[in-house]
Order: C-alpha cells, then sequence, then structure tokens
C-alpha cells in the first residue's frame, strides 16, 4: 500500500472517521497524522496475496496463530493505528485479547508483520511507496513489541530484517528467509 499525509487527527477521531467511510484505506501514525493508503498496482497486489497465502498455509499447518491482511490495522502501544501487508499474531496472544477487542483495532502489536515496498499511480506517475514512511512503520512495530519483521524491497532489491533488541539486518535479493524462533519451521523464498 502506498501512503500520503493528510491532517492530524485524534484516536478517538480516527476510529470514527474509519467507521464513516469505510470504503477508505487510513492508518494514523503515533504523532496522530493521518495517513491515506492508496491501493498499489496489480504486480504489487500479487506480491502481497502470495505473501498472505504462504503465512497462511504455514499457520495452517501449524495452527500457531492468527493471520491478518493489510485491510486489518492494530492499535500499537505507542498511539499509531497501523495496518501492515501481513501480520501474525501468536494464538494465546490474541487469545487474550476480549471480543470486542478483537472486532476493532486490536490494541495490540503482532508478533511478525511484512511490508511490501509497492508501487502506485501518484500524480500521473508510477512511484514506488517511500521508504523512510516504511522504515517508520518498522520502528513503530519494533518500540511496540515486535518479535520479528521483515521490510521486502523489491525496487532495491533488499530484504531488511527487524528483530527486537537488534540492528537492522539487510539482505540482498534473492535469497531465503527464516521465520526463526517466530515462525518456526517456516521460511520464504523473495
Amino acid at each position: 500500500m502506498v501512503q500520503t499525509s493528510t491532517r492530524y487527527i485524534t484516536q478517538a477521531a480516527f476510529e470514527q472517521l474509519c467507521h464513516e467511510h469505510p470504503e477508505r484505506l487510513m492508518e494514523r501514525t503515533a504523532q496522530g497524522e493521518l495517513v491515506n493508503v492508496s491501493p498499489v498496482g496489480g504486480e504489487g497486489s500479487n506480491q502481497e496475496a502470495t505473501l498472505i497465502i504462504k503465512v497462511g498455509i504455514w499457520n495452517e499447518r501449524t495452527q500457531l496463530g492468527q493471520v491478518f491482511s493489510s485491510q486489518g490495522a492494530f492499535r500499537l502501544p505507542f498511539g499509531s493505528t497501523r495496518a501492515p501487508d501481513v501480520a501474525w499474531l501468536s494464538q494465546d496472544r490474541w487469545d487474550a485479547l476480549t471480543p470486542e477487542q478483537r472486532i476493532g483495532f486490536p490494541p495490540i502489536c503482532p508478533d511478525f508483520v511484512i511490508e511490501l515496498r509497492s508501487y502506485s499511480l501518484s500524480g500521473g506517475q508510477l512511484k514506488p511507496q517511500s521508504l523512510a514512511e516504511l522504515r517508520t512503520k518498522m520502528t513503530e512495530y519494533v518500540a511496540s513489541g515486535l518479535r520479528l519483521g521483515w521490510l521486502i524491497n523489491p525496487p532495491d532489491q533488499q530484504v531488511e530484517i527487524y528483530r527486537q533488541g537488534q540492528a537492522v539486518q539487510v539482505v540482498a535479493m534473492p535469497t531465503v528467509l527464516s521465520g526463526e524462533a517466530v515462525l518456526p519451521e517456516f521460511e520464504l523464498s523473495v
């Protein structure tokens, strides 16, 4: 998803805006900035769907948690509400949420996320999503308790790997990514 910032808004006003405009894709930064999320092109959408399928197949086999698409947002502890392209949350953490928390924006950070740097039509031109904005999101996830995250960046042929308490690791594509202890036995070729 490609993002464009527009204005500042409280969490309550953000949730009301989402309720009033369910057709719009939006996020909210920790500083309260409203971020409109633009649809991506066919290639980016296909890549995102493939990632969700692969994590979903692994999860169906292991039954270790819940998988979420970019249509689902999480209310992070530091005040932002973010919708990763792919997210996974362990079953025990999901079960600890109330039914009301599960229905709305769950007030929890996923254990694992994938952000995919995609292209979108902006101002009549095809442009890649801002790498700085994606890195900001990844930093927010880590600060909120993310255990493992992958920022997949096809335009630059690299993947940034985010882990709790460690420096970001950058690997060149093609590569095989490991789910490590977070997603046991999961591997992804990119």
